[in-house]
């Protein structure tokens, strides 16, 4: 089964550009129930304006999940895939996200723990930390909880920013041309992915499955893959059931090919 992306210049468009090749594929780093994907310290000058992904896999807790609260001008995005979170903004705002839901977020203290009335299987979740426009990081603290039949979804793709084919993200005060999905595929579905003009940066990770690139190689459970600086077409076909998010934006800075630089823990090779 084949997935066709359409443009963003216009809804049943086919994808005819070329191939666009992989830069880097990293391992995350593991700490306890949190995998570290990307961080600001490491691969964040390929990926910006995404500084930051944590996936999450644990037992019921009760404690915060996630210690670390973001800076000014950073909007947080979490998506539940499994369990329930029930959080507590700097305003006091409260609120719950059950699985398939996501909430976005703006700088400010948050408390992220499962919920009371979460399933017996393990919480999984990806947390996102993506940079703002000067302009927009000036407004004020606002969460914004997007309830499972609210997402919109185009075929395997669920969109949590930006948009694809006829699907929008229904975040009201998302950051401007970003696009973030989550992909479910089937075993042996291909998906083609061709990022909107301007967005230099794209990247992919994966949680569940595995995925084949277009010229071999594999990103497997836990691993990110970051795609060159250019145009052109990411396809994949899945190995099994297969779930992964994908990010594209336009870069913030000027991007600098800094892969050499990642610590060689970090950097994997297909089997």
């Amino acid at each position: 089964m084949t997935v066709q992306c359409e443009s963003q210049d216009g809804a049943g468009a086919l994808v005819t550009a070329g191939s666009r090749r992989l830069a880097l594929l990293a391992n995350g780093r593991r700490h306890g129930p949190i995998t570290r994907m990307i961080s600001p310290w490491d691969m964040s000058e390929l990926t910006r304006p995404f500084v930051l992904l944590n996936y999450a896999e644990a037992a019921r807790r009760s404690w915060p999940l996630f210690g670390a609260h973001p800076p000014a001008g950073i909007t947080t995005l979490t998506v539940v895939l499994n369990g329930v979170l029930s959080f507590e903004d700097e305003t006091g705002k409260q609120g719950e996200v059950a699985a398939a839901g996501f909430a976005c977020l703006k700088a400010g203290s948050l408390i992220w723990h499962e919920g009371g009335d979460a399933v017996r299987e393990p919480l999984r979740v990806f947390h996102l930390w993506v940079e703002q426009c000067a302009a927009r990081s000036e407004r004020a603290t606002t969460s914004e909880c997007v309830a499972p039949d609210e997402v919109e979804e185009d075929g395997p793709v669920r969109v949590l920013l930006g948009e694809f084919g006829r699907a929008r993200s229904r975040v009201r005060r998302a950051p401007a041309h970003v696009n973030f999905f989550h992909v479910r595929l089937k075993d042996r579905q291909h998906f083609r992915y061709l990022a909107p003009d301007g967005h230099n940066v794209t990247w992919l990770a994966v949680d569940r499955g595995s995925l084949q690139l277009q010229q071999g190689e594999w990103v497997l459970w836990e691993q990110i893959a970051v795609f060159e600086d250019c145009a052109g077409v990411i396809e994949e076909q899945a190995d099994g059931e297969t779930s992964f998010v994908l990010g594209s934006a336009g870069s913030r800075t000027q991007r600098i090919d800094r892969s050499r630089d990642v610590p060689p823990s970090l950097v994997s090779r297909s089997p």
